[in-house]
């Protein structure tokens, strides 16, 4: 890809040897969190390691053309210091990736993080010492670390996923993948562009590099479900009411299924109120609503009617309204088709849109259903689908990732009796809280496999769990506790309650990456905890009742894991 790396080794840093409170891997805003929260407030000592040259995670890696978050820039802030939520002012309703970067910057700089940070390296190894209970963690640049804790914040969407087409080393023009964009300038202009894949990235990276190329070829596979950002610069005084109701605002996200609201603020405008079913109205007030979330932009339309996401029904009227929006746009029929969505509503990630759907009434903008016209190959001038070859001199990979275990699989993680995570995982990954794993004392994942993380507002989602870990640790030195592992029925009752959530939902009515099926090989299993506010609740819950569901020093707290488990 771009025949670049996935992060280089950079500077003349020695190997560093050293025992330490905790080691945290990955330096995206969880692990900025987590180094905050566990150095500044609780005054562990801390390292974090990450593969790339920069802080950022995600942000720093998705640096192509176009990238912007779909979470509104307001409710996209860390929490952990009010003078930081006080200082920083953001410029748009939805920030792009250059100034997320920024503000992660200047987090960085604020709190003095860099310092214990480690940059241009990677985390190979981590094996768990029964007789020492720690961890002992090898890098790349040949560090070396005994841990008591280790805090795993690679990410749920960190690892790009590249299906192994035949002839990549052929190709002799440039090559790219969204997720691991170069940080340097790369000009379009002129040039001949295939855009593989059409998930948010495919669809921001397409609509931006459409500008200038002189023919963009976009090869879609699955259409999605898209709808207007509406994105703006922020109102004069817009940023101010939010900064006075920071504390009660972050708390109310807390009890949401998203960690959000489509709302920024409770006296905003109601445009949709979420509380009717979209089959107890008449077509014209149905109409009426989506419309009026479609204009407001953003994930307003999730929220348009309360059963969108559990009821196909539902699911289906709001693909007939879409279907008609699409042919409104796009001027030529045969392209209007192959844009409209057949899988239910909310099956896949919604995709915010700002000119994806107008691109394609440029004539030098092509759609290409690989579904029905399949890539076959690489060649040395392009792509080879099973219909013919399209030349172009750029090629730029919107495959998707390997979503919430890729990072993890990628590390020899090995626990008790040398068990390796990657073999425990071989049937489908199984937590519990998507916060640890049985068998893998003092190892905590954010954002893991089984949380919320991927179907809310990762930030807040990620900060709550970064907490919760952080507040567990501070119960574990006060009780001189010297490893927590988890209870296998507390696991297996979290891994059903999971499963049973994910079956009532329209996620699991189609392909996603949700349950990993972007993936060749990768074994479906439903990988995200529905829900954000009731895990909030359930956490704090298990928390009240002194962390039922884990073993601390060989003695099971049992007690009331139905908290965590099957039941409702």
């Amino acid at each position: 890809m771009d025949r670049q790396d996935e992060g280089s080794v950079s500077g003349g840093r020695a190997p560093e040897s050293a025992t330490l409170d905790a080691l945290i891997v990955g330096a995206g805003f969880a692990g900025l969190a987590a180094l905050y929260r566990l150095r500044d407030e609780r005054g562990h000592s801390v390292r974090l390691i990450e593969a790339a040259d920069g802080p950022g995670g995600v942000w720093y890696w998705n640096a192509y053309p176009g990238a912007r978050c779909d979470v509104e820039s307001l409710q996209y802030a860390l929490s952990f210091s009010d003078e930081l939520s006080q200082e920083w002012n953001w410029t748009e309703r939805f920030a792009l990736q250059g100034e997320i970067r920024a503000y992660i910057d200047h987090v960085v700089e604020r709190f003095d993080i860099a310092k214990d940070m480690r940059f241009g390296t990677r985390v190979i190894k981590a094996h768990w010492d029964e007789g020492s209970a720690r961890w002992r963690v090898e890098t790349d640049r040949g560090d070396r670390y005994e841990v008591r804790y280790l805090i795993m914040a690679t990410g749920p969407l960190s690892t790009p996923y590249i299906p192994s087409w035949p002839g990549q080393d052929r190709f002799g023009g440039e090559i790219y993948h969204t997720g691991r964009w170069p940080h340097r300038p790369v000009d379009f202009t002129g040039k001949r562009v295939a855009v593989i894949g059409t998930g948010s990235s495919g669809v921001q990276a397409a609509t931006e590099i459409g500008k200038t190329a002189a023919n963009l070829y976009v090869m879609q596979r699955t259409a999605h479900h898209i709808v207007p950002a509406a994105n703006r610069p922020m109102h004069e005084g817009e940023q101010e009411a939010v900064k006075a109701q920071y504390a009660h605002l972050r708390l109310s996200w807390l009890m949401t299924p998203a960690g959000m609201s489509w709302r920024t603020l409770p006296s905003d405008e109601v445009i949709v109120t979420g509380e009717e079913s979209a089959l107890d109205v008449s077509a014209e007030e149905r109409d009426a609503a989506f419309e009026r979330a479609w204009n407001y932009g953003g994930t307003a339309f999730h929220r348009a009617f309360n059963d969108l996401l559990t009821d196909e029904r539902a699911s289906a009227l709001a693909n007939d309204f879409l279907e008609r929006k699409i042919a409104s746009i796009v001027d030529d029929p045969e392209t209007a088709r192959l844009l409209t969505p057949r899988q239910y509503y909310g099956s896949k990630r919604l995709i915010l849109d700002s000119g994806y759907y107008a691109m394609f009434n440029r004539p030098e903008v092509e759609l290409i259903d690989v579904k029905a016209d399949p890539i076959e190959a690489f060649t040395s001038r392009g792509v080879r689908t099973a219909k013919g070859e399209y030349e172009v001199d750029v090629i730029v990979c919107a495959t998707g990732y390997d979503a919430l275990t890729g990072s993890l699989d990628r590390i020899d993680i090995r626990g008790r009796g040398g068990a390796s995570l990657k073999e425990a995982w071989s049937g489908g990954p199984r937590s519990y809280l998507g916060v640890m794993v049985r068998g893998f004392p003092n190892l905590f994942i954010v954002s893991g496999p089984q949380s919320p993380s991927a179907l809310a507002n990762v930030l807040v989602a990620n900060e709550y769990q970064v907490g919760w870990i952080a507040d567990l640790i501070d119960y574990l030195c006060s009780k001189a506790v010297r490893t927590i592992d988890v209870d296998s029925e507390a696991q297996e009752s979290w891994v059903q309650r999971v499963n049973q959530l994910g079956e009532a939902s329209i996620y699991t009515k189609g392909a996603n990456w949700y349950w990993g099926a972007n993936v060749e090989g990768k074994s479906p299993t439903f990988l995200c905890y529905i829900g954000f506010g009731d895990y909030v609740e359930r956490c704090e819950a298990i928390t009240a009742q002194g962390y039922p569901g884990f073993v601390l020093d060989g003695s099971s707290l049992s007690a009331g894991v139905e908290v965590a488990g099957a039941g409702t």
